[in-house]
């Protein structure tokens, strides 16, 4: 047979040596200029386990092509498809056909050029690699089906079966090559890392995404999928054991796509990848690989990671109606304590390119943020993938604007996960990332961890800058961090503030406000777990003592004159020309606020500041305090702030908005429900580093069983 073939790459040099060598005459064809001096000067030559030879053969670059060509074959890249084909246009014979060795769903173009009548198509699944002009490198032998685009059989395909190496006809052809799109896609996530193919395929922290992956691309297959070289379409599971056993026993150990951009720094396929299949999963992955083409990043397990927070995200997050946007391949600096940690960012602190959503229907709309907060632009210094922004309460005003979702509960999706940063809690505690950021005015942060079983810490006052932040209360907003354990809190905080994290204490005097673990407020379950987890840490050494709230309880009582005539200031005005932008239930609380008084709010600012001293003095007497977080665990819905229901859901943790004291929550048992109970530590002012010491030592002392979320 005679054929000409346009790239002599990795697959068409293979498939033409092979070709020479079995007598068939061959033209190369490859714009690589030095390529075709050497196979023209030296022959082509095949390396590896598989084969090793040597063959002379004839090549041209394009402009040398002949006149009339009978029969031709295609194998550059995708994104090269209708430059290669173009030639063919008036020299191909019109009884002569091309046939694509291509990867991607190039049959459509090619069509363009030659006709459906005059094209065959195939899969090549056998591994190679160009490594130097004129030697390719053949590292395993994997299936090669050609076949008619319509499927069927044909004399013409049997024909060149039989000329090529290692082929069969096949009358389903496209479900050969649909299947490799599924196949590919994995390939393509994989080569964002250094990891070998089998090494990608794999590790288990990536299984989830490889298999979520294939499916989103089988789901859009018109045809029949077919199995080839261990991937079935009918079992993905069992596909990925056969895959990495297959990959391992080959000499070619990253995919084409890892090459481009690592070893040859060239342009990938990525762009027909991205166009030519639909879905969430394939088009992140694109928009890593593009950031890696465009030098923003490099290939590294990082970015694989954070496709596994993307996929966890879509698949665990969304339905929780926890995600707001998400950003698939973020600046970064290529290094830094935090490098590869996903964080999500609650969606009222300004993210650059993204509109400041508030929870509210025509913000998310809104003009996107001409800069980063100082505290997102420190995360990205710091190495962080700010990947998501996440959902919260109507400008965090702790009732829920009507058009906008609830978060659902990780482990009780009917139930909420919280106000107002209950997305952030709901992503880190459903498993999708590590780290959140949330406000917290009156426990915004804390009471949402509690609820998912997740760690929150609001640290002291001022210690994270809220510039950037929607305001609520600036009198009591905190900035503060929601994590999967105290240690990614305690890393978050000591990166972002440059400060190392605190020792593990060698003494703990834990201070109980009397009457708070005997509250009427907490149910039942809630309290005996935290009664429970207290004789725990004295069991580990921890000293405990009751304590007079003394100043705290009055200091409690100034909260909603500070809140209000604040909140009134921020929303007022916009309340009065525009109600219609509010929810009901923000908007009712706002208007409660309009008759907030000045007067009683600097007194209860300067009546705070001479009760400070006195709430301080108890750490004279104790290291920390114990508190619950909330006398309940998660209800069916968040209640609003300044209903009975709310004020109870604050009672533990509005104080210290006003004191300033750092607090941090963690689990410390389950109801029989399987709902998390929670309960908080607070230390002194200034000491957020020893706080989250005596915290981590605390949940290794509880040791709460882990249990798997509970998606809808």
């Amino acid at each position: 047979m005679r054929l000409t073939i346009i790239g002599a790459g990795a697959i068409g040099g293979t498939i033409g040596a092979h070709m020479i060598r079995s007598g068939h005459e061959v033209l190369f064809c490859d714009q690589d200029e030095d390529h075709v001096r050497a196979i023209n000067e030296r022959g082509i030559t095949i390396e590896g386990p598989v084969a090793s030879f040597t063959v002379p053969a004839r090549a041209v670059t394009p402009e040398g092509l002949p006149e009339r060509i009978e029969r031709a074959a295609i194998a550059v890249k995708s994104h090269h498809t209708e430059a290669a084909a173009e030639p063919l246009r008036l020299r191909l014979a019109p009884d002569g056909y091309l046939v694509s060795f291509q990867n991607g769903l190039t049959a459509p173009r090619l069509a363009q050029v030659v006709g459906w009548e005059r094209l065959i198509v195939s899969l090549v699944n056998f591994g190679a690699d160009y490594q130097a002009p004129g030697r390719i490198l053949q590292g395993n032998v994997g299936t090669f089906r050609v076949g008619e685009p319509g499927g069927g059989d044909s004399e013409r395909v049997r024909e060149l079966c039989r000329a090529l190496p290692y082929a069969e006809p096949s009358d389903n052809v496209m479900g050969y090559i649909w299947a490799k799109e599924a196949y590919g896609a994995m390939l393509y996530a994989g080569a964002v890392s250094d990891l070998s193919i089998a090494d990608s395929l794999g590790d288990a922290r990536f299984r989830p995404l490889m298999l979520a992956l294939a499916r989103e691309v089988l789901a859009q297959s018109p045809v029949r999928p077919e199995a080839f070289d261990g991937f079935d379409p009918a079992d993905l599971e069992g596909s990925l054991t056969r895959l990495v056993e297959f990959n391992r026993g080959s000499a070619k150990s990253h995919s084409g796509i890892y090459r481009d951009l690592m070893v040859r720094h060239r342009k990938t396929e990525v762009d027909d990848l991205v166009r030519d299949l639909r879905g969430p999963l394939t088009g992140y992955c694109g928009e890593i690989i593009r950031a890696i083409e465009r030098g923003e990043r490099t290939c590294e397990v990082a970015n694989l990671e954070l496709l596994a927070t993307l996929e966890r995200t879509e698949r665990l997050g969304r339905p929780l109606h926890a995600v707001v946007h998400l950003v698939p391949a973020p600046r970064r600096a290529s290094r830094g304590p935090l490098h590869g940690l996903q964080v999500a960012v609650k969606d009222l602190i300004d993210v650059e390119g993204l509109p400041r959503g508030n929870g509210n229907p025509e913000d998310m709309l809104g003009a996107p943020a001409t800069r980063d907060a100082p505290v997102v632009a420190r995360l990205r210094q710091l190495g962080a993938d700010v990947y998501a922004t996440s959902a919260l309460l109507e400008y965090a005003a702790g009732a829920l604007h009507p058009e906008v979702p609830e978060t659902g509960n990780p482990y009780a999706p009917e139930r909420t996960a919280g106000g107002s940063s209950g997305g952030s809690a709901a992503l880190v505690g459903v498993g999708a990332c590590r780290l959140a950021l949330g406000t917290d005015t009156g426990g915004s942060i804390r009471i949402p961890a509690g609820y998912c079983g997740v760690v929150g810490l609001k640290p002291t006052f001022g210690t994270l800058d809220l510039t950037g932040v929607q305001p609520l209360s600036p009198s009591l907003d905190h900035l503060g961090l929601i994590g999967r354990d105290v240690a990614t809190v305690a890393l978050g905080l000591s990166s972002l503030l440059g400060h190392p994290p605190a020792p593990a204490p060698e003494r703990v005097r834990l201070g109980l406000l009397r009457g708070d673990l005997r509250d009427p407020t907490l149910e039942p379950e809630v309290a005996s777990a935290l009664a429970l987890a207290v004789e725990r840490l004295r069991g580990a050494g921890w000293e405990t003592s009751e304590l007079d709230p003394g100043a705290r309880a009055e200091m409690a009582q100034l909260f909603d004159d500070v809140l209000l005539f604040e909140l009134w200031q921020v929303h007022g005005a916009r309340a009065e020309s525009q109600p219609s932008h509010f929810g009901a239930e923000t908007l009712r609380l706002i208007r409660s606020a309009a008759g907030a008084s000045p007067e009683a709010h600097r007194r209860a600012l300067q009546r705070r500041d001479q009760l400070l001293p006195q709430v301080e003095r108890c750490y004279q007497e104790v290291d920390l305090l114990l508190t619950p977080v909330v006398g309940i665990c998660a209800p069916r819905t968040t209640p609003p702030m300044d209903t009975a229901e709310g004020e109870a859901e604050g009672r533990f943790t509005s104080v210290l908005n006003l004191t300033g004291e750092p607090a941090v929550t963690l689990q410390c048992g389950w109801s029989r429900d399987g709902l998390p109970i929670g309960l908080q530590l607070v230390a002194p002012r200034g000491r957020d580093a020893e706080l989250l010491a005596a915290a981590a030592q605390a949940e290794s002392v509880l040791a709460v069983e882990p249990r798997e979320p509970r998606v809808a």
